[in-house]
């Protein structure tokens, strides 16, 4: 019966207490509220869109898998080993648990806290006229604590928390627009170094042959050996091309197998058979900006960090308000464990406690911290939207001109194409001297080798552009929150 007394005493009183609690939770929150910035509202994008490139409306799911569009399958392939295995994208995932877990720490200030203790103390009493006392005492309780959050300060570090955790989602998705753009990148520089080489062995073939037949006619006393000198530089030269280009092709190789997660040396068989360079849609939507600004990972990012430290001001500021924090213990002391109602103390307490800091020198400085880095979070918002911009812009123009640079070098090595064949041929019937030669084949070869960069630039650019869109990250799901009690 004294039990129950006993517990129903600290029912009532936490539930008249609780009752309180719940009437001063749903008090104000002090410091300022979160208003998402305002975009910039240019309804076209400076730069001038070339051939191929609209305003109309980027296609979500386009976009989402935009390396669809170059219409190059292993590429496809590399993609999704990428994602799986790239060890930047899991770092990124492991910071989403983190922030997780954070944010279930700030939750956990909401509620009460409830501790248990025992302990068994032996004691011995010594007196000068000879008494002696001995036994064992042994105790046990529990302690309850909740902390009111009167002026919002536990609930401003839920909102930065629930902030910070969608800065993470957010960077999330930046780290995959990143990955996808570098793994496609690494593989058109694959495609690119394997066209180079191929066109500089074929090259090198020729001028094998114009060597050759130098040779014979100096042999023949049909011309001195001054064109055989020049053709074997010539050839040399061509050759002496061939090692830097085999080590970039190396190296892109490498890279693009270190982006999936995998060992150097890992692609090199699967990747060994030459593949033309992808090329590029005749179409590409390119929207407006404000629909790039809203969807581009790395600027929700920054708005997410900024209310994060808006929500810090926030906490801050409410240090400077009395703080409540209900109270209540119930502890038993006996001295018996065998029948530990029998000589037995029961203590029970509870109750509210109030503080309040009337002198403390650290609290307005640290809400001036708080607001200055709140200034700088909003300032590197600008920046990223800037920023933004800006590479959307850079992309266009870089696209537009490769383009334009690309017909031209076509142009000019069907030019040299058919310049080395005349100039071979009045070589051979006696009409022209052997420099004529010399200088059509070496402008030959660079031509060719220029346009071979030039197709891997263009789409490279193309691939700039997709990303500076934002394009990509809608392909992998943020890391799902983990399931409750209640979901299974």
């Amino acid at each position: 019966m004294r039990v129950a007394f006993k517990a129903g005493f600290v029912k009532r009183s936490l539930q008249r207490y609780g009752v309180v609690a719940m009437v001063l939770l749903a008090g104000c929150k002090v410091g300022p509220d979160h208003t998402e910035p305002e975009l910039p509202a240019s309804a076209a994008w400076h730069s001038e869109l070339a051939e191929g490139l609209t305003a109309a409306p980027t296609d979500p799911d386009v976009l989402a898998s935009w390396w669809t569009t170059l219409g190059d399958p292993q590429l496809s392939a590399l993609i999704e080993r990428a994602v799986a295995g790239n060890l930047d994208l899991k770092t990124a995932q492991s910071r989403i648990r983190e922030s997780r877990a954070r944010r279930s720490i700030a939750k956990g200030a909401m509620f009460p806290t409830l501790n248990a203790s025992g302990s068994a103390t032996s004691r011995r009493t010594d007196t000068n006229v000879g008494f002696d006392s001995h036994g064992e005492v042994y105790s046990a309780g529990f302690d309850a604590g909740w902390e009111l959050g009167l002026f919002g300060g536990v609930r401003r570090s839920i909102e930065a928390a629930q902030a910070d955790l969608e800065g993470t989602e957010e960077n999330l998705r930046d780290v995959l627009v990143s990955l996808l753009a570098e793994t496609a990148l690494n593989y058109v520089e694959v495609r690119t170094f394997q066209s180079r080489l191929a066109a500089a062995q074929a090259s090198l073939a020729t001028q094998s042959e114009t060597y050759e037949l130098t040779a014979w006619r100096s042999q023949a006393g049909l011309d001195d050996e001054l064109a055989v000198y020049q053709a074997r530089y010539n050839l040399e030269s061509t050759r002496s091309q061939i090692p830097t280009l085999r080590a970039g092709l190396e190296e892109a190789m490498n890279r693009l197998a270190v982006l999936l997660g995998e060992a150097p040396g890992n692609l090199h068989r699967e990747l060994a058979e030459p593949r033309a360079i992808p090329l590029p849609p005749d179409e590409i939507a390119v929207g407006v900006p404000a629909d790039t600004l809203r969807r581009r990972p790395d600027v929700r990012r920054a708005e997410r960090e900024l209310a994060a430290q808006t929500a810090r001001v926030g906490v801050a500021t409410a240090n400077l308000y009395p703080q409540l924090t209900l109270n209540g213990s119930i502890g038993l002391e006996t001295t018996s464990l065998r029948d530990p109602l029998s000589e037995r103390t029961w203590t029970i307490s509870g109750g509210p406690r109030l503080s309040w800091p009337i002198f403390d020198p650290t609290i307005r400085p640290n809400i001036e911290v708080q607001s200055a880095l709140q200034e700088q979070a909003l300032i590197q918002y600008e920046a990223t939207v800037l920023a933004c911009l800006e590479e959307v812009e850079n992309a266009l123009v870089a696209y537009g001109q490769e383009l334009q640079r690309r017909d031209n070098l076509r142009q000019a090595t069907e030019a040299a194409q058919a310049a080395a064949s005349l100039a071979q041929y009045k070589y051979q019937a006696g009409l022209t001297d052997f420099s004529n030669v010399l200088d059509a084949e070496r402008s030959l070869l660079s031509f060719q080798d220029q346009l071979h960069q030039s197709d891997g630039t263009v789409t490279s650019n193309l691939i700039r552009l997709y990303k500076a869109l934002g394009g990509g990250w809608t392909s992998l799901a943020v890391v799902p929150e983990p399931k409750t009690a209640k979901q299974h």
